[in-house]
């Protein structure tokens, strides 16, 4: 009987690594033709790679964009346990808020447009919720690096369900309401920021780059009553950075029934971000809430209009990063 690494290089001419094993593995199993059983499944796994790869990614960058940060967070609490509660947080908020600006910087190129229209008082910044908030991140951390201005930010419940995501709510000291803990925030002369389109935005908007707010007003009421100006913002190229199968039927009634992200998204492409900052729309004490809203979506649906071309496209967003300035309209 010939051995297994004879049986490999018997002949003239060698046979490859794949068809060797094959072949012992066909003599062990007794299988005909085991080759081509494992040639097409190789064919099959080429071919489905940029698939896996363009789905495993955002998962690869949620954890290790995120959960890096838990882990400093954890690190600076142990350590600084004797401090103050917010000197813990200062030091371990530059910290990261540096980390995230860097990231935004090297795989974004990104950029903020229009930060001198912030006033210097409190204002209630209102977003258009990407798949991924990581524009409101870049954001909220170079606002805090360079205006060195901390920026609360209202977030779904569910945030503080992720495992270790608790430290994160408690560090940055995000709020999931009501609307009396986010007036207070104001009158105390802080920033807040808040995607009135949340999860549902998130999840079911397309590169049509569509608002979907319901009937939800609930933040005009809370600049109303804390007395501050409004002001839109939208990050162009959002939805090009990472894209959600939302337009499938049955996860968006899936969604309806649980309420939680059970969407899969794909991409973690590093295409161009520019936040810009519209107008601020100052407080007046004569108008509703309704108004107000129907005020700011119409404010920041003409900004996407303005910074984004519609309907987006991830190539074209990709180029972009190798424009050195942003073209007037």
């Amino acid at each position: 009987m010939i051995g297994g690494n004879e049986s490999c290089t018997a002949g003239p001419i060698s046979l490859s690594y794949l068809t060797c094993v094959a072949h012992l593995l066909g003599e062990w199993t007794g299988v005909e033709h085991l080759e081509d059983y494992l040639g097409y499944t190789v064919y099959l796994l080429w071919l489905l790679l940029p698939l896996a790869i363009a789905f495993i990614f955002p998962a690869i960058f949620f954890l290790v964009f995120i959960y890096s940060a838990v882990i400093i967070l954890y690190i600076h609490k142990r350590k600084l346990s004797g401090e103050k509660s917010g000197n813990v947080w200062d030091g371990a908020r530059k910290m990261l808020t540096t980390l995230w600006d860097g990231h935004g910087r090297i795989w974004h190129g990104y950029e903020i447009h229009g930060d001198e229209k912030i006033p210097e008082g409190p204002a209630l910044f209102v977003f258009y919720h990407g798949a991924c908030p990581a524009d409101i991140i870049y954001f909220i951390s170079r606002l805090l690096l360079e205006k060195k201005r901390f920026c609360y930010i209202v977030a779904d419940h569910f945030v503080s369900r992720i495992p270790g995501f608790k430290i994160m709510v408690e560090a940055f000291e995000i709020l999931h309401g009501p609307k009396e803990a986010c007036v207070n925030a104001l009158k105390k002369g802080n920033l807040l920021g808040i995607s009135p389109g949340g999860v549902r935005e998130a999840l079911f908007s397309d590169e049509t780059y569509v608002i979907i707010w319901g009937n939800r007003k609930g933040f005009a009421q809370v600049a109303i009553d804390a007395k501050v100006p409004i002001i839109p913002v939208f990050t162009q190229n959002v939805r090009e950075g990472i894209r959600t199968l939302g337009k499938i039927e049955i996860l968006r009634k899936l969604y309806e029934r649980i309420r939680l992200p059970v969407v899969p998204m794909y991409g973690g492409f590093p295409v161009k971000l520019r936040t810009f900052v519209g107008e601020p729309i100052p407080y007046d004490p004569n108008i509703t809430a309704e108004e107000l809203t129907a005020k700011t979506k119409a404010a920041l649906e003409a900004l996407i209009e303005k910074h984004q071309k519609i309907p987006g496209n991830i190539c074209r967003a990709l180029m972009e990063r190798f424009q050195t300035r942003q073209k007037e309209d």
